[in-house]
């Protein structure tokens, strides 16, 4: 397991794929403060918190391209061999390595939104935040990004499909959330999207707590993974 572990690893951390999504997540972090700091008035303490908080559900893409991108380019039988016909460790170690690159995704993501985001709301009127609130942020942006990345990893692997997974992910994201946020404020949060975002620091949504949002979250990736080694193992990868 630790070598097939090592393998994904290398293979997820040499990819260009990798350095792509750094700098999305940067400049996409860079673009959430700017855009919620000098729009609005943050007066609050949960307002402020909102306008540092991680864009997480997005590292779901990067598990679903890397993950699917292993039939597109036909990679997933040859891996398999490798593994001696192990696909469900396989796949763990997949998911595995995607969660590592994930984290360290988070990490960087929730660094420059706290480089920049700290000085421009020192300036803002009321409370400033406190250090349980920039933690809940980092830890919670890092945490929820490598949760994420195994559930994009397990939906890669259930559709095969790089376009059909990122085009249905892309949907639920900015059409379905948006409209259940709407009917039912509740049901929106316990969603993976819903918690991945209450989990990354943002206060918006009342009902979950950062603790609850992290276990809503954990219970989505757990079954998810699972159905994919369970498929996994019984498709035919030729």
């Amino acid at each position: 397991m630790v070598a097939l572990l090592r393998g994904e690893l290398i293979k997820t951390l040499t990819t260009r794929m990798l350095f792509g999504y750094a700098a999305l997540v940067v400049a996409l972090a860079i673009a959430n403060v700017l855009i919620v700091t000098l729009s609005h008035d943050l007066v609050t303490v949960s307002d402020k918190q909102g306008a540092i908080a991680g864009l997480t559900p997005l590292l779901i893409l990067f598990g679903v391209v890397g993950a699917a991108g292993e039939y597109r380019h036909r990679t997933a039988a040859p891996a398999a061999l490798a593994a001696a016909g192990r696909r469900g460790r396989l796949l763990l170690a997949r998911a595995g390595a995607y969660a590592v690159a994930a984290l360290a995704l988070g990490t960087l993501a929730a660094a420059a939104a706290l480089a920049l985001g700290l000085p421009l709301l020192s300036r803002e009127p009321g409370p400033g935040l406190g250090s349980s609130e920039i933690a809940a942020v980092a830890a919670g942006s890092a945490i929820g990004a490598a949760l994420c990345a195994i559930i994009g990893v397990a939906v890669g692997a259930l559709v095969r499909n790089q376009v059909v997974g990122v085009v249905g992910t892309l949907v639920l994201m900015f059409v379905a959330m948006p409209l259940l946020n709407i009917a039912d404020e509740t049901v929106a949060e316990v969603t993976p999207f819903g918690a991945a975002v209450v989990l990354a620091g943002d206060p918006g949504w009342h009902t979950l707590s950062w603790g609850a949002a992290g276990l809503v979250l954990a219970a989505w990736t757990v079954p998810l993974l699972v159905a994919a080694i369970i498929v996994e193992g019984r498709r035919d990868l030729a």
